[in-house]
């Protein structure tokens, strides 16, 4: 028995059932062990909650190229975050509960250290960095939330956005005209891919400041 394992096993049940499904008798009847083996690594749920997440995000900011070109490597970074948080969704809400877990602490570091890199002035640094990170863990939150909403229902992804779109068509185009433009290109956008535009938006804007 480990935490390593411990924690693995929590993921798994994170997973699968979000974060009611993750309870000490869950982890004791997958692992085949006692409560206090359990207890003798993890405090309570909290931490061991805390521990998962650090985990998920860690082997993002980790597997990012430090050799690479700094504006590619945010780009890189950012969508790993992205990509993590849709497949670990509780990630999310545990950032967003807990932001002074070392967690978000490596996310700062992760995309502040490449901002530096990119020549953004020290007095911008932590303004740039703030702004950066909350778009990152705002859209990949939001839109983990939306996939979680939606997973389970008769009414699927597509289904919902042409919805959304026909309504939108059918509104006031002089009180409404930025939803009517948006309409056309609602129910065929790419998530992943509107998200990296606004990485490049907030990109473009960062490299005003040099």
């Amino acid at each position: 028995m480990s935490k390593e394992l411990i924690v693995a096993v929590a993921t798994e049940l994170l997973d699968a059932g979000g974060e009611a499904a993750l309870t000490f008798r869950a982890l004791t009847a997958r692992l085949s062990t006692g409560y206090g083996a359990i207890y003798h690594h993890v405090a309570n749920k909290s931490d061991l909650l805390a521990a998962a997440t650090d985990d998920v995000i860690a082997a993002v900011v980790t597997g990012v190229v430090v050799d690479a070109e700094p504006r590619e490597a945010l780009r890189a970074l950012a969508l790993g975050l992205f990509d993590a948080i849709d497949a670990h969704p509780w990630v999310g809400a545990q950032l967003a509960r807990e932001p002074w877990r070392p967690a978000l602490l490596e996310v700062y570091e992760g995309i502040g250290g490449l901002l530096d890199a990119l020549g953004v002035p020290e007095r911008a640094l932590l303004d740039a960095a703030g702004a950066l990170v909350n778009y990152v863990l705002g859209v990949a939150g939001q839109n983990a939330a939306n996939a979680r909403a939606l997973a389970g229902g008769e009414e699927d992804r597509a289904d919902f956005l042409a919805g959304v779109a026909a309504r939108w068509s059918r509104l006031d185009p002089d009180r409404y005209p930025f939803a009517h433009k948006a309409a056309a290109r609602l129910r065929e956008h790419d998530d992943r891919e509107q998200f990296l535009a606004g990485v490049d938006i907030f990109l473009a804007g960062i490299a005003a400041l040099r």
